[in-house]
């Protein structure tokens, strides 16, 4: 073997003690020679064998799994999901570790992420620590809230569906997910074969009984005739000459949108348009971001990154007849249903493209208030400048990563803002994920 040829350490098992949690659903570790493990299925403290997954001689860290446990943390529980485990179902993180737990550790990544890379601490950011769970969320170690109401099958090459593994395109076949809401159970997606079907999305409306599932046909497959256990709509994805091309929806039949309940308004979503999955998500933010922003009679508003106009809504209703919104969304679909979700409201008006690409065209040069959620990357440098520069009293930032909403919380300052107070909810309990809300306004001037 040459010096410049590598080896797969796939396999290797190392004896190793759990430090902190890190980002993204695992711990870190090291082995006695120094290098970085980062280990699932373990907790901060505990003392395991921890099997390679991924990585090579030359790696800076390797993947692993926890496959022994040789002292536990007091915060472990044998999972519930028989699906769980090294090797298994990746969709859940947490499954191993009490539900108070899971949410501390998320706090700690928030914590650490704040800290890295923006250089901030709990209390600059106006934050008590804590990860607020949802409504109904709060339940005993051993039991999983039904909280997802959209779930992504992956189907295998016998037509059975399940859940992709960790970083893996190989599929775990299941027969039931714990976390997927009650109307999603209900369809049992999992009994039934699937033949030529690479990939199914089943969704369940909240607030109403519309019920969805989108079917994904492995090149030049047929659908098969869909009979599942409760009413439901069926649209079938066409091929995409280029990856990079958007989806194309066809309606097999039934509606081609969910109606969605929030804010006490029905709210249509296309197929594939974003909404968030947990069914408390919606109104739990929609609270928090009205209670940060406290909007007045008559003044201006920006929703960015809109989606189907939820938080526009939200501000139209409460800023009443002389205040003004708008929302910025790149997706045509959700721009059609933003407009139609909005039609009440003579002074709101919806433009589709990119936040980075249509705000600066709109001539606009104030606001009073800013809302926006980006996708997972973040606003980034030019739009936080951006949206300073139009010296709102307060903005309300939504962000679904911690890493993204770091980095621009130091671009807002940088531009002048400050949290007034910041957030953080567990709106997708058993796995990594987390939602944030931080309030900003202008930085106190130094006397």
């Amino acid at each position: 073997m040459s010096e410049t040829a590598t080896e797969s350490l796939v396999g290797q098992e190392y004896e190793v003690e759990v430090g902190p949690v890190a980002h993204g659903g695992h711990c870190v570790a090291r082995t006695e020679e120094g290098r970085v493990l980062f280990v699932r299925h373990a907790l901060p403290g505990e003392r395991v064998v921890a099997r390679v997954t991924d990585g090579h001689s030359d790696s800076r860290f390797l993947r692993a799994d926890a496959v022994t446990v040789l002292e536990a943390s007091k915060d472990r529980i044998e999972a519930p999901c028989p699906f769980s485990g090294p090797g298994r179902c990746g969709g859940c993180d947490w499954q191993h570790a009490k539900p108070g737990a899971q949410r501390r550790l998320k706090a700690d990544v928030l914590t650490e992420q704040l800290q890295r890379l923006a250089g901030l601490t709990p209390e600059d950011v106006k934050w008590d620590g804590t990860v607020e769970p949802a409504p109904g969320d709060k339940v005993p170690a051993g039991e999983v809230p039904q909280w997802r109401t959209r779930v992504q099958y992956a189907v295998d090459e016998e037509g059975r569906a399940g859940l992709r593994r960790h970083r893996s395109h190989e599929v775990e076949p299941i027969d039931h997910c714990m976390i997927a809401a009650p109307g999603v159970s209900e369809l049992g997606i999992e009994k039934r074969s699937w033949p030529q079907i690479a990939g199914i999305e089943a969704s369940a409306a909240t607030g109403s009984a519309d019920r969805q599932v989108v079917l994904t046909p492995r090149p030049g497959g047929r659908l098969p005739i869909v009979e599942l256990d409760k009413p439901v709509s069926v649209l079938r994805v066409g091929e995409s000459k280029k990856r990079t091309e958007p989806r194309r929806m066809h309606r097999v039949h039934g509606r081609d949108f969910l109606r969605e309940r929030a804010d006490d308004r029905t709210w249509r979503v296309g197929a594939g348009g974003f909404w968030q999955v947990h069914a408390q998500a919606a109104d739990v933010l929609v609270d928090a971001v009205m209670r940060g922003l406290l909007p007045r009679k008559g003044e201006t508003a920006l929703d960015l990154y809109c989606g189907v106009g939820l938080f526009a809504g939200a501000l139209a209703d409460r800023i009443g007849e002389k205040g003004a919104v708008l929302g910025i969304e790149s997706s045509r679909r959700a721009v059609e249903d933003a407009r139609h979700n909005l039609a009440d409201f003579d002074r709101v008006r919806v433009e589709q493209g990119k936040v980075e690409q249509v705000l600066p065209r709109t001539g606009i040069t104030e606001a009073d208030l800013v809302v926006l959620d980006p996708p997972r990357a973040g606003a980034g440098r030019d739009t936080v400048a951006r949206i300073a520069a139009l010296g709102p009293r307060r903005v309300a930032y939504v962000a679904c990563d911690p890493a993204a909403l770091a980095r621009d919380l130091k671009y807002f300052a940088d531009n002048g803002y400050a949290p007034r107070f910041l957030r953080a909810f567990d709106l997708f309990p058993m796995t990594h994920h987390m939602e944030c809300l931080a309030i900003l306004e202008p930085a106190k001037k130094d006397a």
